[in-house]
């Protein structure tokens, strides 16, 4: 009997109980439909995080003043401004693993355009900013070398700030008012979205540091210098770690830091925080693909279930077609072929309903999901195996009878 024709006899032997197959299916479809949803899931949410790294900039790192204690009390990270310019210079000049270094005086503010007004963040940066960050404009110029040292006042702002603010309208050259200030916009920044804590990175304005300082966000006196963050990017290829430990033992020489008294300094990498996150995603995903499998396995016991009954209830059938010439394999491949039919068409159910539901969690959760064309192949193969594996058994126990009992079977 060759395989076409036992898989027509399958066939049809599933189709006199429509009902049960289709139950009997429930199990494989769920669990299909599962591994992929999950699979899809937890590939977007890498996929959002690898965006995220590329939006920060590749090997960042953020320098923070670190805490200090003043008459007893505690004051938390950065509430002591210690770093300064100078700082930022001399890790440029000692630390060779840096390509650039961009320090960075921030604050926030009410700017107004005609009617229009909205408060965001206002940074004062220097041009390795746009190097540190990855960070390019999308219409108009950097700030000028006169502007920086003459405190300008130009800005660059984000999408963002030019949607609340010029809605439709071209923002280029307008002036607008941080502050009390007036400032012309020189340039408007390419798009970034969202960082690793849900912050739109679009919604800020960007001017010469000497103007954030003098102008917009204020000084302490006899603090001319001061910045509240450094923030640089290390070549590829080299150490993150080797970088951080010249960086914090440069700090605490320039801060007369002695030993045994914490760092001076917070320094933060982000890429590593990132790829962490990055890990930590790849295994949960892993984890709640591996829970959902055990559906498949559940399905699989289901149809090693019916596959036994079905033995029980065609021992008769099976006695008649080994008495009239039918071999121990014919029987032993019609019934695995059987269970290997259900689990496929299982699985195929399986992929759709796993397809429509990662296509819901985008659409009704807002959550980032990439389907993958290795997950669904996986989720298939394993469904069929799960087949072969269950069905094995009833179909041994089907091509061992006896035709003489099988015939006299009540």
């Amino acid at each position: 009997m060759n395989l076409l024709a036992t898989l027509r006899v399958a066939m049809n032997a599933l189709r006199v109980n429509m009902l049960r197959s289709v139950l009997t299916m429930l199990g494989i479809i769920i669990g299909v439909a599962a591994v992929i949803t999950m699979l899809a899931v937890g590939a977007g949410a890498e996929l959002r995080i690898q965006e995220q790294i590329k939006s920060l900039g590749s090997n960042l790192m953020i320098i923070t003043a670190g805490a200090r204690t003043a008459n007893g009390v505690r004051i938390g990270t950065g509430a002591t401004p210690d770093l300064t310019e100078d700082d930022a210079v001399a890790i440029a000049r000692e630390v060779s693993e840096v390509e650039a270094v961009a320090p960075t005086y921030r604050g926030s503010a009410q700017v107004v355009n005609g009617n229009a007004n909205w408060a965001t963040q206002v940074f004062g940066i220097t041009p390795d900013y746009f190097v540190v960050r990855n960070w390019s404009l999308e219409a108009g110029r950097m700030f000028e070398p006169a502007e920086l040292a003459g405190a300008g006042k130009v800005a660059l702002i984000g999408q963002t700030v030019a949607r609340e603010l010029f809605g439709d309208n071209d923002p280029m050259d307008q002036t607008i008012r941080i502050k009390n200030v007036p400032v012309t916009i020189v340039g408007v920044l390419s798009r970034k979205g969202q960082n690793m804590t849900g912050n739109d990175q679009d919604d800020v304005i960007m001017v010469p540091l000497s103007t954030a300082r003098n102008r917009i966000i204020g000084v302490d006196p006899g603090k001319q210098r001061q910045v509240g963050m450094i923030q640089l990017k290390v070549f590829d290829g080299e150490s993150m770690s080797e970088a951080e430990d010249k960086i914090r033992a440069l700090l605490r020489q320039r801060m007369r830091t002695t030993e045994g008294q914490p760092d001076p300094i917070t320094l933060r990498n982000m890429t590593e925080m990132l790829q962490a996150q990055e890990e930590s995603s790849r295994v949960m995903a892993m984890l709640l693909a591996a829970v959902a499998s055990v559906s498949l396995i559940v399905g699989g016991i289901g149809i090693m279930n019916i596959m036994l009954v079905s033995v029980t209830e065609r021992t008769r059938e099976i006695g008649l077609r080994l008495a009239v010439g039918a071999r121990s394999r014919d029987i032993l491949t019609q019934f695995l072929v059987e269970a290997v039919t259900l689990s496929v068409f299982g699985g195929l159910i399986g992929i759709a309903l796993g397809v429509g539901g990662s296509w819901l969690i985008a659409e009704i959760a807002g959550w980032q999901t990439q389907l993958s064309t290795a997950s669904i192949i996986l989720a298939v193969s394993f469904s069929a195996v799960v087949g072969i594996f269950f069905g094995f058994y009833p179909a041994r126990k089907a091509a061992s009878l006896l035709p003489i009992q099988a015939l006299r079977y009540e």
